[in-house]
């Protein structure tokens, strides 16, 4: 029996999860779930987005999935996402952006990691406005040489590890000569003891342009914070969008697990969001506890639903679409 902490999140966070933890016990595997609210409506319950019991839940168990939570837009509380981050150190952000056939998408076989180093530079929260009229801010992005090479480190060994034959780290040393250069000097000297890798760089904005003229050209990809943020986007629009995508936030210790995509509280509660996103970051989950199987056969079985594409939902299916309830009953009786 594992115990996992889970927070539904809000808008469409409490339906989605529980899809997920209908997939994961259809899969056979037992998980003690220890709910929690956190954002929103940890904020209408607690008056506090990330209440203290919740993180002492997650110092307890060390393995969260997460559903989606809304950050306010230029007002109210921070991220709860950047919070959770900065608390427990989850310092690797690891989006794979895969293919599944069934979605239409401009390119097929697509394949390719992002390692986006989660915890420094324009998202440390430094910022001010430096008039008393507030007609001028300043944000001030910090990157270090440790932050930089443990995140880079962790993309070579991942790339080893699994078998990948390239890695490729992106900056903009170019005009940031010293926070992008401090970026790259780590990369490069972090590639001298991964000799069995092809290493190269590229600029930020010619990354973005060579991704959408042919991702194929790519295997993994290690960067800073936004730059991470805006990149792995791109490539979940590359194998079809958000809803198809999963991502996880790691530490020395603790291991967060999300669905990577909005809150859409529009279409909160009317059995319409698709599910597939934290299905797949539970997969993550599973394999990161040691259950490796249930988490190939759930891979399996939402790769087999979104390629018969019959039982999907309206992104992926606009002219036949089914509900959430109805692809996650197709998921799991692949399962069964």
């Amino acid at each position: 029996m594992h115990t996992v902490t889970l927070i539904a999140g809000d808008g469409i966070g409490p339906e989605i999860t529980h899809a997920a933890v209908e997939v994961i016990k259809a899969s056979g595997v037992n998980i003690d779930w220890e709910y929690h609210k956190a954002g929103m409506t940890a904020i209408e319950k607690y008056k506090d987005p990330l209440p203290q019991h919740v993180i002492e839940s997650i110092q307890r168990n060390k393995v969260v999935l997460k559903g989606p939570l809304t950050t306010p837009v230029g007002t109210g509380f921070r991220s709860v996402n950047v919070a959770l981050r900065k608390e427990f150190d989850l310092y690797v952000n690891l989006r794979p952006a895969k293919s599944f056939e069934g979605v239409q998408s401009h390119w097929n076989d697509v394949d390719l990691i992002i390692f986006r180093e989660n915890t420094e530079e324009f998202y440390a929260g430094i910022e001010h406005y430096i008039d008393p009229a507030k007609s001028a801010a300043e944000t001030i992005g910090i990157v270090t040489r440790s932050g930089s090479e443990r995140i880079i480190r962790y993309a070579f060994e991942y790339a080893r590890k699994h078998k990948r034959k390239k890695v490729t780290i992106v900056h903009k040393a170019n005009i940031l000569k010293f926070t992008g250069g401090l970026f790259l000097e780590s990369g490069k000297k972090i590639a001298q003891e991964f000799s069995d890798i092809l290493c190269e760089d590229k600029i930020i904005d010619n990354m973005c342009m060579q991704l959408v003229l042919d991702p194929h050209q790519f295997d993994v990809i290690v960067t800073t914070n936004l730059f991470g943020d805006i990149l792995s986007d791109l490539c979940s629009g590359l194998v079809g969008g958000l809803g198809l995508v999963a991502g996880a936030n790691l530490g020395y210790e603790i291991a967060m697990f999300e669905a990577v995509h909005g809150s859409a509280p529009d279409i909160a509660g009317k059995n319409i969001a698709n599910p597939s996103a934290i299905i797949l970051a539970s997969v993550m989950l599973l394999s990161h506890i040691g259950e490796k199987g249930a988490a190939q056969r759930i891979e399996q079985a939402v790769a087999r639903v979104i390629k018969e594409g019959k039982k999907t939902t309206r992104d992926l299916n606009p002219t036949a679409p089914v509900g959430t309830k109805e692809m996650t009953s197709a998921i799991i009786r692949y399962l069964q």
